[in-house]
């Protein structure tokens, strides 16, 4: 199986001032953890590109793209909302990231890749079609989705997102979007503090319980995710995975465990499989307990490579 992992330099050069939890090290864990255990061996090194402009704009409002701009700054920071930031290489990260979407959907369509794993930072699946939030300014998974749909020629995509945040930028872009299937866990009453009332037929929505545990989140992928999924037969999958809710990350009260995040993993890869001819690209979004996020992610790859 051919996979490749992307990711570009500028993601360790955006950060949102001392002690933000959404800070360079994350990517440094990650990256540290899959050599530690050789599954970086087993996927080509892949410099992600900067997103086109044409590229953003399948997402995004021109308007939305200008203001991003015009507010970066040539030093120190610029607040956008309580929790996000720019600094003077953000803007650059953010294109990266989005690009990485776009490269990695390329590489699974046409250039002999199953899986692709980006990652990226800034993460992407708070920011709205015409709106930063979240620590987000871009919709990374977006911008592939509507990628692989308006330049490369597919009819169905799906999303599944499994961050412990609601993924409320993705659903605000792809909601009613017939060609696309968004399924997403989240905890309730939680920041965004939206998803329970879905925007669109096309959204299956979970919000969990805090305390539930990764049971609860197995219960749901199996009742509605892989029914909906297998129904909705898409033709590419992408994931955007967030590790924010585990036991460790102070995110979240949802608990689960490393092993959740391999086995909602595996269970999206057998869709592909059936599905999808294995395709697969997957972009990280959350999870700021390092070490669980270094964890997570191996469990993850490890799943995405068919090796759990």
């Amino acid at each position: 199986m051919k996979a490749a992992y992307l990711s570009h330099p500028s993601f360790t050069r955006h950060a949102m001032g001392a002690g933000h939890p959404e800070c360079p090290e994350r990517l440094a864990a990650v990256a540290d953890r899959l050599l530690a255990t050789g599954l970086l061996d087993l996927m080509d090194p892949v410099e992600a590109p900067a997103a086109t402009d044409g590229q953003i704009t399948r997402a995004h409002t021109a308007l939305h793209l200008a203001e991003l701009r015009a507010a970066s700054p040539a030093q120190g920071l610029v607040a956008l909302d309580p929790d996000t930031a720019l600094n003077p290489h953000s803007i650059t990260a953010a294109l990266h990231a989005a690009g990485a979407a776009v490269r990695a959907t390329e590489l699974v369509l046409r250039e002999g890749y199953q899986r692709a794993f980006c990652a990226v930072r800034p993460p992407g699946h708070h920011a709205e079609r015409g709106r930063a939030m979240g620590f987000c300014f871009f919709n990374n998974a977006a911008v592939g989705i509507r990628h692989a749909l308006d330049e490369l020629g597919l009819q169905r995509v799906a999303l599944a997102d499994f961050d412990v945040h609601h993924g409320n930028g993705s659903e605000d872009i792809l909601a009613d979007d017939p060609r696309v299937l968004m399924v997403s866990t989240f905890q309730r009453r939680l920041y965004p503090f939206s998803g329970d009332e879905p925007r669109g037929a096309n959204m299956r929505n979970i919000g969990l319980a805090p305390y539930s545990g990764g049971e609860a989140m197995r219960e749901a992928v199996e009742t509605v995710w892989l029914p909906a999924l297998r129904e909705f037969r898409p033709e590419m999958l992408f994931i955007s995975a967030g590790f924010d809710a585990h036991r460790d990350d102070d995110m979240s009260q949802l608990g689960w465990r490393d092993a959740d995040y391999g086995w909602v993993t595996a269970r999206l890869v057998e869709i592909a499989e059936q599905h999808a001819s294995g395709r697969v690209v997957s972009l990280l979004e959350g999870g700021y307990h390092l070490p669980a996020l270094a964890r997570s992610v191996e469990q993850h790859i490890r799943a995405l490579l068919g090796l759990l």
